[in-house]
């Protein structure tokens, strides 16, 4: 056996005993975050730590990690709200126009390996595919434009829509009023360890983590929930379900 496939059966064996085939034959509803589960959270990251201190010192005339350390201040200051994912509050906060600014480096948007087949796969199955994410609509719709992600799925819900985040339980009471789910039927995978837990606290049962959300950095397994380096160890679950279907 080869190294890499070795490492390929060492995360079939961690998806098999975090996920089980019974467990993905209940399953009805699939909620996805987008940015870093469907999509590479490099454009994110890239953006925030990199252009934006970068335009900040050009505009205030400041050096750049002067920049940074301003940056990430104010972002320190409403980590886990709305307001920490809105393009609004930052473009007037900041007196710069982030959505543009986003725009910029639009090629920097790309999926995350194997999300287009294991779509494909939910669709065949008749699962329902919902992108539930905190970022802004406007984030949302450019990435929408560049990727055709939004064909691909059954709907997209905001977490500006309800005026909550996902890391409050009040974002889960607006989407089950708004979107009606079977808690025992329906699985949740998102790379955020908050948002797992804010759901977990819900009352959610299925739920699943991506532990390689950046490709340009290394993945991390240090999780308090089950998951997935990418999307085709879920892959393999269709064929054994297939062959359990006879």
């Amino acid at each position: 056996m080869t190294d890499k496939q070795a490492q390929a059966s060492v995360k079939k064996a961690h998806t098999q005993q975090a996920y089980s085939i019974e467990q993905w034959s209940q399953i009805e509803t699939v909620l996805l975050d987008m940015d870093g589960t469907l999509l590479d959270l490099h454009f994110d990251n890239y953006f925030w730590l990199q252009l934006m201190p970068a335009k900040y010192a050009e505009l205030y005339g400041v050096d750049h990690a002067e920049a940074h350390q301003v940056l990430k201040q104010v972002s320190d200051d409403v980590y886990g709200t709305l307001n920490w994912y809105c393009l609004d509050y930052w473009s007037e906060l900041l007196s710069m126009p982030v959505a543009e600014l986003k725009q910029d480096i639009i090629e920097k948007v790309q999926y995350r390996p194997h999300v287009k087949d294991f779509l494909k796969m939910l669709k065949q199955q008749g699962k329902r595919a919902i992108i539930v994410t905190n970022a802004h609509r406007d984030s949302v719709n450019l990435k929408m434009a560049h990727t055709g992600l939004d064909k691909l799925v059954d709907r997209i819900i905001s977490s500006h829509d309800y005026q909550e985040p996902k890391e409050s339980q009040a974002f889960w009471q607006h989407l089950q009023q708004d979107e009606p789910f079977e808690i025992e039927n329906t699985l949740l995978i998102d790379d955020s360890q908050a948002v797992l837990k804010s759901a977990k606290t819900w009352g959610f049962k299925h739920l699943l983590t991506i532990f390689h959300p950046d490709s340009q950095k290394v993945p991390n397994t240090d999780s308090q929930h089950p998951g997935i380096h990418h999307f085709d160890e879920l892959l393999h679950e269709k064929d054994a379900h297939k062959d359990d279907e006879g």
